[in-house]
């Protein structure tokens, strides 16, 4: 039997190229959206239908945005927001990714812990600004605080579900060839985990961003939650859509690295949503 070494090449050039398409395109594809919003509302008030003050067109956002930008303020806000929700973010992770896994592996710790931390879950995160001033003042440690809650309780929820939902029957696989705990954690429990934590790091990143404009509330007198507010009382709409845009431009870029991040990790899966990278 003989291969066809150029036909072989011949049909590897195409898929290479169409690969290499499909990385370029999805990530434009995902602009696609917002761009034709964006331009929709330009057109709206151009036209004359809206007047754009309280909800100004695109352009003047962006000249709102370069304006903070060149006056040094914008950095200043950004910087105060990254450094909390980062702060608050690690907290957060450190803690429910323990009190996950110990829920998760010990029942009686799950029994034990479980009903009172699904009672604080369902306390607003509003409920909460007073109490950490009261407790930890009106600067950074109450602030990082409550974005450490916010992003706890979904990083706990994942991993102890995560743990729960593993297969028994790779487990009992693991018990037969008389894997150690330590060796059973690192070589079953923390494959069948990762996909689950990886969603949950997600999730929890995403309520740090949303915790963080409450935590910005506490005193601050900078950051992008700060921005809003003074948005707010000096009647600024363009300025309060200008923090909303950047917001969602670093609750994405931060989301992204979080992907990036986990997909060496995850390339042993043959999941459905893999489809797309064939």
């Amino acid at each position: 039997m003989t291969v066809d070494l150029p036909a072989l090449e011949q049909t590897a050039a195409p898929r290479a190229a169409s690969a290499r398409w499909s990385r370029v395109a999805r990530p434009v594809l995902g602009l696609v959206v917002p761009f034709v919003l964006a331009l929709g509302w330009e057109l709206v008030v151009y036209l004359g239908y809206s007047n754009g003050r309280l909800v100004p067109p695109p352009s003047k956002v962006f000249e709102t945005i370069v304006a903070l930008a060149k006056s040094g303020e914008l950095s200043r806000h950004i910087l105060a927001t990254l450094w909390r929700v980062g702060a608050g973010f690690a907290l957060g992770v450190v803690a429910g990714t323990i009190m996950g896994a110990i829920s998760g592996y010990w029942d009686f710790a799950k029994r034990l812990l479980d009903p009172t931390v699904q009672a604080l879950r369902a306390i607003p995160s509003l409920a909460w600004v007073p109490l950490f001033v009261l407790w930890l003042g009106i600067f950074e440690t109450s602030k990082v605080a409550l974005i450490a809650v916010g992003v706890f309780f979904p990083i706990y929820l994942g991993v102890m579900g995560a743990i729960l939902s593993v297969d028994r029957k790779i487990v009992e696989v693991g018990r037969v060839f008389r894997l150690s705990g330590p060796a059973m954690i690192r070589r079953i429990l923390l494959p069948a985990v990762l996909p689950a934590y990886v969603v949950a790091l997600r999730v929890g990143l995403g309520l740090g961003w949303m915790f963080v404009v409450a935590a910005e509330l506490i005193g601050a007198s900078e950051g992008l939650g700060y921005l809003l507010l003074d948005g707010q009382q000096l009647g600024k709409p363009a300025q309060i859509l200008a923090a909303i845009v950047i917001f969602a431009i670093l609750g994405k870029l931060t989301d992204w690295l979080i992907e990036v991040a986990a997909a060496p990790l995850l390339r042993w899966q043959d999941a459905f949503g893999a489809r797309g990278g064939a």
